[in-house]
Formats: C-alpha cells, sequence, structure tokens
C-alpha cells in the first residue's frame, strides 16, 4: 500500500489538544472532528490540504491526553499518514487501531519541507521526497499491523476475521 501528497509540516510537542481543541470532544463524529483538526495552530487547516495530504511532524508528536479524537480527526480530514520524528506511546496504538498509518523517522522529519512532494510506501517503510529527489527509511509496520490499518482500524479488522 502507499501514499503521495503534499506535505503539511509542524514542530515538535505537538499534543492531542492542538490536533483537536478540547472543546470540540463532546463529539466523535468524524467530519465534525475533522472540521475542527489543528485549528488552534494552524486555522487554515481544513482549507488548504487535500486528501491524501501526507502530515509531518516532529519529536513526541500526539503527546497530552489518551483521546482517540485526535488520530481520528486527522484521519477523517483526509490526511493519508503521518511522519514524525517520533510519536506518544497512547498516540501511536490508537493511530493503529483507527486506522491511520503513522511512520517514525528522525531524517525525513528533519529533512522534509512544507509542500514537498511525498510518497510512502508502507510495505518497506520507504519515504520518498519526490521534490528533493531524497529517500529515507522508516520501519515497516509487520503484516499483522498492516491489515488492522487496511482494515480501517482494530474494530473493522475484528469483524472481518471472526
Amino acid at each position: 500500500m502507499k501514499a503521495e501528497g503534499k506535505v503539511i509540516k509542524y514542530g515538535d510537542n505537538i499534543d492531542t489538544d492542538v490536533i483537536i481543541p478540547a472543546r470540540y470532544l463532546n463529539t466523535s463524529d468524524p467530519k465534525e472532528l475533522a472540521a475542527h483538526c489543528m485549528e488552534d495552530i494552524d486555522k487554515d487547516f481544513a482549507a488548504k490540504h487535500n486528501a491524501g495530504d501526507i502530515m509531518v511532524g516532529g519529536a513526541n508528536f500526539g503527546c497530552g491526553s489518551s483521546r482517540e479524537h485526535a488520530p481520528l480527526a486527522i484521519k477523517a480530514s483526509g490526511i493519508s499518514c503521518v511522519i514524525a520524528k517520533d510519536f506518544a506511546r497512547i498516540f501511536f496504538r490508537n493511530s493503529i487501531n483507527i486506522g491511520l498509518p503513522i511512520l517514525e523517522c528522525k531524517e525525513a522529519s528533519e529533512d522534509i519541507d512544507a509542500l514537498d512532494e511525498v510518497e510512502v510506501d508502507f510495505d518497506t517503510g520507504v519515504i520518498t521526497n519526490k521534490t528533493k529527489g531524497k529517500t529515507y527509511q522508516a520501519a515497516a509496520f509487520p503484516p499483522f499491523m498492516q491489515q488492522i490499518i487496511n482494515s480501517g482500524g482494530l474494530v473493522e479488522y475484528i469483524k472481518n476475521n471472526q
């Protein structure tokens, strides 16, 4: 499986309150969450990106609370994957559980710039920056995690594999 899109880039310590502000946690509607994704740090986020675009962050992406609303808001906004130096562990697990592909790659996180055109091969973990003509190697997901992501998350995976 592959993803390709333009990059929207953020820095270190993007916490779950920045990804989806607490004032919107009274809903679990993905479309409503997507409409407010990143709005406190990037008020134009919802208007400026296209479905399939790739989010790149720095260190400790998704820190803060354990809410699943944060990766759900990103996924529902149409972002095809998130690349970061590293992720808060609960955000990492929540992302897999809801079917949002995420990759840890320090070199890619540091070198990729906003609006670069990037392709990600989830089977190999290869990240290709088409704008700069560079490749980076992230760890590929094991097959069972790829199946969870490809199913749309853990719940759908379980439904399809009973």
